[in-house]
Formats: structure tokens, C-alpha cells, sequence
């Protein structure tokens, strides 16, 4: 036991994040059509005469803040996902309690691979193992990330030089006439997700478990932007990628590639059973998640994540029923915390083979800190509302139905399969995750 433990302790020791390549930034520069400036810079217009030139920056985000909102929430909603996640339950096997020093069995299957059980393993007994979950993002909130769709609006730009040139109030947006000029993006991400988890529980006291979680993820990033600068009057523009205001280039593309490798956010784990029968079985769970993985490369959450579950276990026979109920919390200024709850069932279909199944879901406490900006409304040369993206506003309720196997070899290891598939279309989502791993008790 000691050189199990002492093996994991050197591995967390020893293990550093890799040099970040930044792919949050990779995002952004979706969005920068000019090398060297920032996000949104008309490098086109900047080239051309001096009176032109003013306008190359009114599209920039940090003039026009509910602009960058866009920006901010697609990469917000693409690093915080890896820490939803889910990570394996915290025994598994047989568990055991210990009469006058003898063991005796408290369950009769290996458990379920997401749902939490409420036995314990018994005093001095460890669950090892280490599962593969593999994913590829596929939707935000519904919308396909193959078509993801947002306008870029202009600066509402005020005061007596704008008055003295116009020969009007520019105080209306929509005055002057190119102020509704919009620029609009239309993005494409192929984003893919592979998280390697090795976890260990230990059996401190009868009763009492701790754990620890160690994930290695890998995120692959590829996204393009097809971006069109849509003038509101004729030529000349006053707005463009290239070329000149009577002959403008008005539209531009823009790809990214990148990936990263590198430790994810550590979890440790300690449950505690405060009543057990034959029949029926009670429990507490707590666990933390450290920011230990790269923010930047979208390897980690960047901030603490903390986790209390009541577990309710039943036994009847070969079918075991469980329910979770619980409380996440997450330091995050753009993380909601939310309310969890789990119900499922694994039932022992042969000596070697069980079938788990569960509804996993996680429900969102409050408005969402993902705020995507409202509608934009012109007031010249006429009045008129548009939208600035295809992305709802909505819940990022998540809702996923798990189901899988477990087999129980001649050695004593347990191999797992499992599928996770989401029941709705809050935040962002693969259509399946997969996962298999390997999984042992002594």
C-alpha cells in the first residue's frame, strides 16, 4: 500500500504544466484581421487617407464593450467545459465492512462508472484504476460549431467633431450613416477532447475513503471565421479589409491550429458513511478540483471547484439502486455553481459481466455569468433592432444519460465501457462522450 501511495505523491511532485501555446488566444485571433493589431482592427481602412484612417479601430472590442462580450463568451464557454468532465465514482469492486476483525461484503457488483454508491471500501483496502475519456465538441447551446454566427457593430461615435462634420447631432446611433456598417463573422471550430484519469481510493477507516484523481488532457483546436464587412450605403466605404473606398475588399478568412497536453485539475476525494444495513446505505461525499491545469491551453478550469454529495445506496438482490444529490461550487468569475443530482441503477447480469446506467445532471443556480450581449437598435436613418448572434440565451443546464458495462476478468480487473449522452442542448456539448478504462480492488 505504502508504494502505491508514495508512487502517486511522486508523480503529482514531479509533474509540471507544458509551456503554454496559448489556444484560449488561438480563439481571438479569429478575430484579428491585421497582423499585429487588435481583434477587429481594419487594417485596410488604417492604409488609406487620412480621413478614412479614423475609422480602422471603431470596431475594436475595448471601444465597444458588448462587442468583446462575443469574444469572451466563446472562450469561456470552451476552457470552462473541461472541468464538467465527469471524473469516475470513488469505489468500485467489492467493498466491505469488518465485524470482529472479519470482512464482510457490502455489495455485490463492481458498481457504476459515474454514479456514486455510498459503501465504503473498508479499512486498509484501495481502488485503483484509470479510465480514457474521449469527446469532440459539436454544439454551443445547440447551435452547430460548424455555424456559429455574430455581428460585429460599430462604435456609436459622439461628440462636437463628429457634430461639426456631420453638420448634426451624432448623439442617435446611426448617425453618421456608416455608423451602421456592421462586420459579420461566421465561425467554424472542430475541437477535440481526450482526458486520461488515473484515480486511487483508500480505505482510511471502515467508514471512511479517500481519493485522489490525477487527468492528463490533450485539446486539439482548429477554428476559421469567414468574415464580411456589410456597408449600409454605396461606395465609397468607409470601412474595409483591403483596398481602396471606391474598390474595397470586404470580406477576409482567418484559420487557427493548435493543441496542448498537459495535467488537468487534481481532485481529491473523501467519503464518509454515516449509516449502512443490509438493505440500504448513507452516505457523504466531498471532493475539490485545484486549478492545476493551463487556463491558456485550455487544459483547466483556472480556479477551484468544490463538490458535497449525500449518496443513497440500495440493494435488492442483483439490482442496485443509487441517488445522488449535491452542491458544486466554483470560484470562477464566469463559472455558475449549480445544484447535482444523479439517479441510476448497475445491475449484475452474470459473475462477470454488470450493466450500469444513470441520469447525470448538473442544473445551473442563477443567471448565467456567460452573458452574451442583447440586440443592438439603430436609431437613423431609421429605427431598427438586429441580433448580434445565433447563440440563444439560455440555461447551461446539463443533462446526460450514461450508460455502460463492467467485466470482471479471471485476475480480478474489471474493464470499463461507458457512453455519456446528452438528454439536452445547454452549454457546450459533444454528441457522445466515450470512455474505457481499467479498474481494480484489493
Amino acid at each position: 500500500m505504502r508504494c502505491y501511495l508514495w508512487s502517486l505523491v511522486g508523480v503529482l511532485l514531479v509533474a509540471t504544466p507544458l509551456d503554454a501555446q496559448g489556444l484560449r488566444e488561438k480563439i481571438a485571433e479569429l478575430f484579428i484581421f491585421t497582423a499585429g493589431q487588435d481583434p477587429l482592427f481594419l487594417g485596410g481602412t488604417a492604409g488609406s487617407d487620412s480621413a478614412t484612417a479614423l475609422h480602422a479601430d471603431h470596431f475594436i472590442p475595448s471601444a465597444v464593450a458588448d462587442n468583446g462580450t462575443l469574444i469572451s463568451f466563446i472562450s469561456n464557454a470552451i476552457g470552462q467545459n473541461v472541468a464538467n468532465l465527469p471524473v469516475s465514482a470513488t469505489s468500485g469492486g467489492s467493498t466491505f465492512r469488518f465485524e470482529g476483525g472479519v470482512p464482510v461484503p457490502t455489495s455485490g457488483s463492481p458498481g457504476s462508472v459515474f454514479g456514486e454508491r455510498a459503501q465504503t471500501l473498508g479499512k486498509g483496502r484501495v481502488f485503483v484504476g484509470a479510465n480514457v475519456n474521449r469527446l469532440h465538441f459539436e454544439t454551443l447551446r445547440g447551435v452547430s460549431l460548424n455555424d456559429v454566427q455574430v455581428v460585429f457593430t460599430h462604435e456609436n461615435v459622439t461628440g462636437p467633431a463628429c457634430d461639426s462634420l456631420v453638420g448634426a447631432s451624432c448623439t442617435p446611433y446611426g448617425v453618421p450613416t456608416h455608423e451602421n456598417d456592421v462586420i459579420d463573422v461566421n465561425l467554424s471550430f472542430d475541437i477535440d477532447m481526450t482526458v486520461t484519469s488515473f484515480f486511487l481510493s483508500y480505505g482510511l477507516l471502515d467508514r471512511v475513503d479517500i481519493g485522489v484523481v490525477l487527468p492528463i488532457v490533450s485539446t486539439s483546436l482548429h477554428g476559421t471565421s469567414d468574415a464580411q464587412i456589410v456597408p449600409f450605403g454605396g461606395p465609397p466605404v468607409q470601412h474595409f479589409f483591403g483596398g481602396t473606398p471606391t474598390n474595397p475588399v470586404l470580406t477576409t478568412l482567418r484559420s487557427v491550429d493548435g493543441s496542448a497536453t498537459g495535467i488537468g485539475d487534481i481532485a481529491t476525494r473523501v467519503k464518509v458513511n454515516l449509516s449502512r444495513t443490509d438493505r440500504t446505505s448513507f452516505s457523504v461525499l466531498g471532493d475539490v478540483r485545484f486549478p492545476t491545469g493551463s487556463e491558456d491551453d485550455l487544459l483547466g478550469s483556472g480556479h477551484v471547484a468544490a463538490r458535497a454529495l449525500a449518496v443513497l445506496s440500495a440493494r435488492f438482490g442483483a439490482f442496485a439502486p443509487h441517488a445522488n444529490i449535491g452542491y458544486l461550487y466554483r470560484s470562477g468569475s464566469f463559472q455558475n455553481n449549480a445544484v447535482l443530482a444523479t439517479v441510476g441503477f448497475d445491475h449484475v447480469m452474470a459473475p462477470w459481466a454488470t450493466m450500469a446506467v444513470d441520469v447525470v445532471s448538473e442544473l445551473q443556480v442563477g443567471e448565467s455569468k456567460l452573458a452574451l450581449p442583447g440586440p443592438v437598435t439603430y436609431e437613423k436613418p431609421f429605427r431598427r433592432t438586429i441580433s448580434v448572434t445565433n447563440i440563444p440565451t439560455e440555461r447551461d443546464d446539463l443533462i446526460n444519460g450514461s450508460f455502460g458495462f463492467k467485466f470482471t476478468t479471471h485476475a480480478g480487473i474489471t474493464l470499463v465501457g461507458n457512453t455519456l449522452w446528452p438528454l439536452n442542448r445547454g452549454g457546450l456539448r459533444p454528441n457522445v462522450l466515450w470512455t474505457a478504462g481499467l479498474e481494480y480492488n484489493f
